[in-house]
């Protein structure tokens, strides 16, 4: 009786494991990656004690201290030990996203993960992997994207590092990035990446105004560099939001028995014109997202859903945050954490 048990057991463990081989590849591959980073990554005292180490990346080194500390007293963060460690990555990349979507609809590939859920992208230390993965997807008549990741969050499960590369970034987008990374082991809401992203970018936008004027002053250079670029931003999103809607009403205009030669005419002219329409619009620094549209030859449905994933939802957080919680970000944490209280599961988030 065990014996047969005993067998049954082992058929299930082996069917299991051939079902999910390309699942487990990946996850020793993620495991590997997250594992070498985290081993070879220093308590951040040994940079600071390096008399070789440059002293402005020191400064950004003990900067990202105080965000913390802002983060967790002021904002209502969960505490952890994140970003008390740093991981040189020798002015070299480590971490890609590829994102995937439907050629004809705002609709993006969604991967799941037993345990974790559904998730829109997938992370990759290899970047081998990374492009066989990418044209694989291209392959299977998907519009691809794989860019390079700045930061993650492994949910509080491990201790993430700095990465070296952040040390390049100016205060604003630092503390922005930093809070971000944080809020998602302060909540994580399973199979709705959306809600998540876009949360994290609202408290990480909120978050850095807040840190620079308690760090600087509301009439510093500091301050005012974050919100010059925050209010061209702003409108960039709007546009790229707006455009989004449109494009989504076209694939749902298209008709049954068009073809997808003539689709894929209509979609190549929206996103020209779309690109042309930039030339009209005036931001505070003319130049500012020349890189993210006019120079992206490549440009496809994974460019507007990833504004859709990141940005969508902000004005629903901010019009909650301020009418319901008298813009408290304690009582807000403390509100989400009731309304959804699901426990952190392990896995990259951006």
């Amino acid at each position: 009786m065990f014996k047969k048990i005993f067998l049954l057991v082992i058929v299930i463990a082996i069917t299991i494991i051939a079902y999910n081989h390309e699942l487990l590849y990946y996850g020793y591959g993620q495991a590997k990656g997250q594992c070498q980073i985290l081993f070879q990554a220093k308590p951040i005292d040994f940079y600071l004690k390096d008399k070789n180490f440059p002293d402005s990346l020191k400064a950004k080194i003990r900067l990202i201290q105080e965000i913390r500390q802002f983060a967790f007293d002021s904002l209502g963060i969960k505490y952890s030990t994140n970003y008390t460690t740093m991981y040189d990555q020798h002015h070299k990349p480590i971490l890609w996203m590829l994102t995937a979507c439907e050629p004809f609809e705002l609709k993006a590939k969604e991967w799941e993960f037993p345990l974790l859920g559904t998730f829109s992208y997938k992370g990759f230390f290899d970047t081998t992997k990374a492009v066989t993965a990418l044209g694989q997807l291209k392959k299977e008549g998907y519009d691809v994207d794989l860019g390079e990741v700045s930061g993650w969050s492994t949910l509080g499960w491990l201790k993430d590092p700095i990465l070296s590369s952040m040390l390049y970034k100016k205060e604003g987008n630092l503390a922005n990035l930093i809070i971000h990374e944080l809020t998602h082991g302060t909540l994580y809401v399973k199979n709705n990446v959306d809600y998540n992203e876009n949360l994290a970018s609202f408290v990480g936008d909120q978050g850095a105004l807040r840190f620079l004027k308690y760090k600087y002053g509301i009439d510093s250079k500091q301050y005012a560099e974050y919100v010059h670029f925050k209010t061209d931003y702003k409108k960039f999103v709007t546009i790229v939001l707006k455009a989004s809607l449109n494009l989504d009403r076209t694939y749902k205009a298209f008709a049954k028995d068009m073809t997808n030669v003539k689709k894929l005419e209509v979609k190549q002219q929206f996103i020209a014109d779309f690109k042309q329409s930039f030339d009209t619009i005036s931001f505070l620094k003319p130049k500012r997202f020349e890189k993210s549209v006019q120079q992206d030859s490549l440009m496809n449905n994974t460019f507007f859903l990833h504004f859709v994933r990141y940005r969508k939802q902000q004005d629903f957080f901010e019009q909650e945050f301020k009418t319901k919680f008298n813009a408290d970000f304690k009582k807000y944490f403390a509100f989400l954490k009731q309304k959804y209280p699901q426990g952190l599961l392990f896995s990259n988030i951006f």
